[in-house]
Order: structure tokens, then C-alpha cells, then sequence
């Protein structure tokens, strides 16, 4: 089973403790996600437009939150 499935089953616990837990896993996990994915975009000559439209967010938010890494 992998790590992101094991967490989605985790966060549908019955116990609060364990469901938020593997809640706050899974954030971090798609914020490493995505950080992967903008890098791999901008390296294939994406603009930050193109980056913002796919996630949804401004152009401004993607750069501020990629832009010097």
C-alpha cells in the first residue's frame, strides 16, 4: 500500500487523534507534491501563468511561493 493511501485511510479514522494526524500528513505530502511538480514545470520553460492557471491560484501566489527556490 502506498504512503498516500494508507494516510487518505488514516484520515477517515474514527478517532479524531489519528484522522487529523494523517490529515496534517497529507498536507505536507501535497506540498512536497507540488513543489516537485513547479520545479519539473518551470524547468520544461512553463511560465508562472501557465503554473497558476493549472493550480488554480494567481500567477503572483505561485511566484511568491516558488519564485526563489
Amino acid at each position: 500500500m502506498s504512503r498516500a493511501t494508507d494516510l487518505a485511510e488514516r484520515a477517515g479514522d474514527r478517532d479524531p487523534r489519528v484522522g487529523l494526524r494523517a490529515v496534517t500528513a497529507l498536507r505536507k505530502l501535497v506540498e512536497q507534491l507540488e513543489a516537485v511538480q513547479v520545479r519539473s514545470a518551470r524547468g520544461q520553460g512553463w511560465s508562472w501563468q501557465e503554473i497558476a492557471a493549472e493550480l488554480g491560484v494567481s500567477r503572483q501566489a505561485v511566484h511568491k511561493k516558488y519564485g526563489r527556490q
